[in-house]
């Protein structure tokens, strides 16, 4: 009897990038992804340069070619909101104290569970944290202002879209707390502490040590509203966006993430969470109930692929945030995910022609909440 397998270019480009990397690492790049894959999710492609409308919803296809924005452009013309800068010792935190993991090491999978990683070069280590507050003209003094929190800051970017986007008024005036990270990246880090770990810890952190310091440094008042609360970021930074809203929707209901780390990433590994925030269009959101949160994604067709030591199947951000868009369509979530030509991880340049578009979207059914939240 003759067995025939079909195997999808997805499959393909995986096993000869695997063959690549097991020759050398070094010369292994991501395969370019067909947004048209079997298997990924029907998708509206729009003409070059275009976005799609922030008054829809669904799956949109853009590039190759990525110009920017008008309002990622600096406007002379536009009111110029405040950036406060502050630091954050880790001495001075109690949920983050720091930790490292030693140069040029990564750790080994578990010979019983190729999802699990382990780290023995991980140790504690002190950190000073850079945060960055965007306080826009229009604010009034003393009432409750929305805001969006951003990972791996300060960023520039974020603060100039804002001001342009304010001034059309196209967004709510409101504040920018761009927070950077511990340090380091992935397992054993304290930036992959922070990011991948699949709790509502780093929400906490934000909500109790950094918040506070924000509205006594920089003279604001923030809305406890979740509606008028949003977190963003890229990689890692964007999987943590929607781990915080996810384990926190009393304190967050908008997100908005790049090239979003939805793989199994996730360090000291968790038994209740085995996948890493893979989990998260694996099982967690198609056997939950829907949260009350709205979901802006992007991914790059060249976008990371790394099958890495751990050879889980757990590590194409194509295909994670692919089946992130499948899931939350099936969960009838508000999103919009942009697969974009021509573009690599978290992209400079697509992130200059998306984010005014996406912060549009993002913050498109905001009403402010009564007086005093």
């Amino acid at each position: 009897m003759k067995l025939t397998k079909i195997i999808n270019r997805t499959t393909m480009f995986g096993l000869l990038f695997q063959m690549i990397w097991s020759i050398n690492p070094a010369m292994a790049q991501p395969p370019t992804r067909d947004p048209h894959t079997p298997g990924y999710v029907s998708a509206t492609e729009l003409p070059d340069g275009a976005n799609p409308s922030p008054d829809a919803n669904g799956n949109f296809i853009i590039g190759p070619t990525h110009d920017p924005a008008p309002e990622s452009i600096v406007q002379t013309t536009v009111p110029q909101g405040t950036i406060y800068r502050f630091t954050i010792d880790s001495k001075d935190s109690k949920i983050y104290p720091g930790i490292a993991r030693e140069p040029n090491t990564f750790g080994t999978p578990d010979p019983a569970n190729p999802a699990k990683l382990i780290v023995t070069t991980s140790h504690p280590a002190p950190y000073i944290r850079q945060v960055a507050v965007y306080v826009p003209k229009q604010y009034v003094a003393g009432t409750a202002a929305p805001f969006i929190v951003g990972a791996d800051g300060p960023d520039n970017l974020l603060f100039m879209v804002l001001d342009n986007l304010v001034a059309e008024g196209k967004v709510p005036p409101m504040i920018a707390i761009s927070i950077g990270n511990g340090s380091g990246d992935a397992q054993g880090s304290e930036r992959g502490l922070e990011y991948d770990t699949m709790s509502g810890l780093y929400a906490e952190f934000v909500e109790n040590e950094v918040l506070p310091l924000a509205e006594s440094k920089c003279q604001v008042k923030l809305t406890k509203d979740p509606a008028g609360r949003a977190a963003m970021g890229g990689s890692s930074g964007g999987s943590c966006a929607l781990i915080m809203a996810w384990y926190h929707p009393e304190l967050y209901h908008r997100v908005l993430t790049y090239s979003g780390t939805y793989i199994n990433q996730q360090w000291p590994w968790n038994p209740k969470t085995p996948q890493g925030a893979w989990g998260f269009h694996e099982h967690m959101i198609p056997e939950s109930r829907p949260e009350p949160l709205r979901i802006w994604m992007e991914v790059g067709d060249q976008d990371l692929f790394n099958p890495n030591i751990m050879r889980d199947d757990m590590h194409d951000w194509v295909l994670a945030n692919e089946n992130m868009a499948k899931v939350l369509a099936a969960k009838n979530y508000q999103y919009q995910f942009v697969f974009a030509r021509n573009a690599r991880h978290v992209d400079p340049k697509v992130r200059k022609q998306t984010l005014p578009e996406a912060l549009e979207w993002l913050w498109k059914d905001y009403h402010p909440a009564k007086v005093g939240q």
